[in-house]
């Protein structure tokens, strides 16, 4: 079995996954793996740069990923390049920690850690990324967020919701809420660890490693 730490470079703070998988896993599998893992819905090209050779989407006319580990002779502390949405790269740097024994009752792949929100689909790549972040953190966050609060309070002093029934302030609740979740849109999808490995035991990787191919 094979522990990988997987992170995407050119952001800070670092967004990052460890997973652990079999050493018969192909490549094919683990970019299904890694796109549960990060974050990605699999509606792009990806390649796999290993030892100079690039392995990914037909499209590219790539060599096939569907290689084993095994094949690529890969030792402690070998890293390589994933690159996910060719357009503007998402370059994940990926390396290998270590050989470690499967254990028993545990299902693989898994993932045991990780950190930061996986970027929007079609956000730009990382410098646009973290503009995005920076408009959804910036300008008019401490007001809506004070709105909100206004909201909450005046439900709670009355003990009811008929302040929604006055039109225009049903209108200026439904703009908040919205402008919130444009601002939660932008700001990625959340890690959380025991969902991701929930997918994983469904299989929902291999689904993901061939939606490009």
């Amino acid at each position: 079995m094979l522990q990988f730490r997987v992170w995407l470079k050119g952001l800070s703070p670092m967004v990052w996954r460890r997973v652990q998988v079999p050493a018969t896993m192909t490549l094919l599998e683990f970019h299904g793996v890694l796109q549960v893992a990060m974050g990605w819905e699999g509606i792009h090209l990806y390649q796999f740069v290993v030892h100079t050779v690039r392995y990914g989407s037909w499209e590219l006319t790539a060599e096939s990923p569907d290689i084993g580990f095994d094949t690529l002779k890969l030792h402690g502390g070998s890293r390589f390049l994933y690159e996910y949405d060719l357009n503007i790269p998402w370059e994940h740097e990926v390396r290998l920690e270590e050989w470690l024994a499967a254990k028993p009752q545990i299902h693989y792949p898994r993932c045991i850690g990780g950190a930061g929100n996986c970027p929007p689909e079609d956000s730009g790549g990382p410098e646009a990324w973290i503009r995005q972040e920076d408009e959804a953190l910036g300008l008019g966050l401490d007001e809506d967020l004070a709105s909100a609060i206004e909201f909450i309070k005046d439900i709670s002093d009355t003990r009811s919701f008929a302040i929604l029934d006055d039109p225009d302030r049903a209108d200026e609740f439904r703009e908040l809420l919205f402008r919130i979740d444009r601002r939660n849109v932008l700001l990625g999808r959340a890690f959380e660890r025991r969902k991701v490995n929930e997918r994983l035991r469904r299989g929902e990787h291999l689904t993901l490693m061939h939606q490009q191919m």
